[in-house]
């Protein structure tokens, strides 16, 4: 319907500056004085008027609103001299020049500069990164307020103990803050929010101080143990011009990479002297192997001695394939051995005792009395007081502080020399004992996952054997956590090289696995396109929906499998256990745990995020279908999500 001339006449005007209020036209003339002039209206001029319009309209020549260099330009100098592929950030006004200088001035390459809609993905992203890659991500939080999204994420990084460079922005200078929310952004202490859990953080007072401490972090953050490294850009750094005269002086310090820690020489003898005497020694690796040149050495510490191996799988340290390997009897094989080499223990502790969870709890001793044990860690290099991931305390009969991974090489040859002596036979007639204990895991595996393989809803078990067959010919990679599924991708799978999983949390803050995987599935495309998977719950799916938007926005492909049992089935079973404790019974135990009532459509939260969702899928029947159309979207280069539904309504 055509519009009313006057209805369209006022518009017209308000378009060019007029606003109709009351039936009065109130005019905002670009110069005040020229309007007086032609309409004279009887009204004086205020003194001065006339000049304070000219000045509005025509802004004070001293003042500068460009220039061809600032010094956050000069800071994606330092950036770029480091080796940094990326750097993640959900956007944020205390780095805009930071970031305006990554993507125009650097040409947004090495680093390239990827979005993320939180900060907690952002650092998450290069916690997963890291963990294939092998070096470390940057990811930029913004301000106060960044860095409090970003927490969980920093401190899930620092118990893993893996390298991420940090920065953030921050107005530090109270006379250069901009009236209002840069208040609110703006703190003091910029890193006091996350020191516990930082390795180390520093807040640069000038432009040399910066190159140099980010330098000097990205190598912290590398040596071992590594962790997250934070430093503040502050905004007046940031946007201050750099003349020609003022870069002169400024030097970005060469990065020496820090050489790692092997053992004390005399301590390796001792150590391997303990191992080759040993009649049932037990070799544990926890967060030991960075490489698969780790893995070799640990296959071949444990064909010399012909002691089993334990992997805690917080990283890929032994092939799974291997008769030595022997995880499954952890609990035997504890209780038996005389001697034990724990590998960059997480929880020292915690490998040699257990404790009850009952309404006293009371310790375990999961070893015999007189067992010797050797512990080759950077642990101790790494210790706050008030946030405790250090565990409990326990004195190693022979304890080598030093990094497990380079000290290996050295027992090796000291383990080759002792057992020179003699002793061969005895060797010989364990490692043939500990084949045939090994011999039977993979079928008896595999028949424990067909009792329950014609179940609705959907068993674990049957999900990951379903995966296996589509996957078993392509190069493949997990990068979620196995214990998360009842440790079945370890019984049923052949993990043999390091790339394979991603192992374990860190921190264990809800949320860590679909930021892990999402830097993780990076790091995959970029070694040649292998098929990733990652086997997520669907509540810590809920905590970061939105890594699909940046793996479709970025091209990062990767199949999510949401186990779907609709709730929160940890704190079901806590629950639970407290109702029992104090004879409630558990009739209400899903309150407050239980994810329904809505359902949750996932298949519609990728599609919404740009990624291809299949399902849900409630039959197993369909599962192989559905695996086939994920597995050939990833092959094509997208994400994809399937909901596996786990769980009853």
């Amino acid at each position: 319907m055509a519009e009313p001339e006057s209805a369209a006449l006022h518009r017209r005007r308000f378009l060019a500056g007029m606003v109709v209020a009351g039936g009065t036209t109130i005019a905002s003339p670009p110069n005040l004085q020229a309007e007086l002039a032609e309409k004279p209206t009887g009204i004086a001029l205020p003194p001065g008027a006339a000049a304070k319009a000219n000045e509005r309209e025509r802004p004070p020549e001293a003042e500068r609103l460009t220039t061809e260099k600032t010094g956050s330009d000069f800071m994606v100098d330092v950036c770029k001299s480091l080796d940094l592929d990326y750097v993640a950030a959900c956007p944020g006004s205390t780095f805009r020049a930071l970031q305006e200088s990554f993507i125009n001035y650097g040409q947004n390459k090495r680093p390239e500069w990827l979005t993320c809609l939180h900060e907690e993905v952002s650092v998450g992203m290069a916690h997963g990164y890291a963990k294939v890659a092998g070096k470390p991500m940057a990811a930029i939080v913004h301000g106060t307020v960044g860095t409090q999204h970003a927490a969980m994420a920093i401190y899930n990084a620092y118990c893993d103990r893996v390298p991420v460079m940090i920065f953030t922005g921050n107005a530090g200078a109270l006379n250069e803050r901009r009236p209002g929310v840069e208040w609110f952004h703006s703190v003091q202490d910029a890193a006091a929010t996350v020191r516990d859990f930082v390795k180390w953080d520093d807040y640069p007072m000038s432009l040399q101080h910066f190159a140099e401490s980010t330098v000097r972090g990205y190598a912290l953050a590398c040596a071992q143990p590594p962790g997250p490294a934070f430093i503040v850009a502050d905004t007046k750094l940031q946007e201050d011009p750099l003349d020609e005269g003022g870069q002169s002086g400024l030097r970005i310090p060469r990065l020496v990479r820090p050489s790692q820690t092997a053992g004390e020489a005399n301590a390796v003898r001792e150590a391997a002297r303990m191992l080759v005497s040993a009649e049932a020694p037990v070799i544990i690796a926890d967060r030991y192997a960075r490489s698969q040149a780790a893995m070799d050495d640990l296959v071949r510490l444990a064909e010399l001695l012909q002691a089993p191996v334990i992997d805690n799988r917080s990283r890929m340290n032994m092939p799974n394939t291997h008769y030595l390997c022997q995880s499954e009897r952890s609990g035997s094989l504890l209780a038996q051995a005389d001697c034990i080499l724990s590998l960059e223990p997480v929880d020292l502790f915690g490998q040699l005792n257990a404790m009850r969870d009952q309404l006293e709890r009371t310790e375990i001793l999961r070893t015999k009395k007189g067992v010797k044990v050797i512990s080759i860690s950077t642990r101790d290099l790494l210790v706050h007081s008030n946030y405790q991931d250090f565990q409990r305390y326990v004195g190693a009969d022979l304890s080598i502080t030093a990094d497990a991974q380079t000290t290996l090489p050295f027992l090796i040859e000291a383990v080759q020399r002792q057992a020179s002596s003699g002793g061969k036979d005895s060797i010989a007639i364990r490692g043939e004992k500990l084949r045939d204990a090994y011999n039977g895991f993979a079928e008896r595996a595999r028949a424990e996952a067909a009792l329950a393989w014609d179940a609705t809803p959907i068993s674990t078990a049957r999900l990951y054997m379903e995966l296996w067959e589509l996957i078993r010919n392509e190069d493949w990679a997990l990068v979620s956590d196995g214990d998360f599924s009842s440790r079945w991708p370890h019984r049923l799978w052949p993990l043999e090289k390091h790339y394979r999983f991603i192992g374990g949390p860190g921190g264990y803050g809800v949320g860590y696995q679909p930021v892990a995987a999402l830097g993780a599935a990076l790091a995959h495309r970029d070694a040649g396109g292998r098929v990733v998977v990652s086997i997520t719950g669907d509540g810590e799916f809920n905590m970061a929906p939105h890594t699909l938007w940046t793996a479709a926005h970025h091209g990062i492909p990767y199949l999510t499998i949401i186990q779907n049992n609709r709730a929160y089935h940890q704190e079901v079973m806590h629950v639970q256990r407290m109702a029992n404790r104090h004879n409630r019974g558990v009739r209400n135990a899903h309150i407050g745990t239980t994810i329904d009532n809505p359902d949750i459509d996932y298949v519609k939260i990728a599609q919404g995020y740009g990624a291809v969702g299949i399902g849900p899928i409630s039959d197993p029947n369909d599962l192989s279908q559905a695996f086939r159309k994920g597995i050939a979207a990833v092959k094509a280069g997208q994400p994809a999500l399937i909901d596996v539904v786990t769980q009853p309504r």
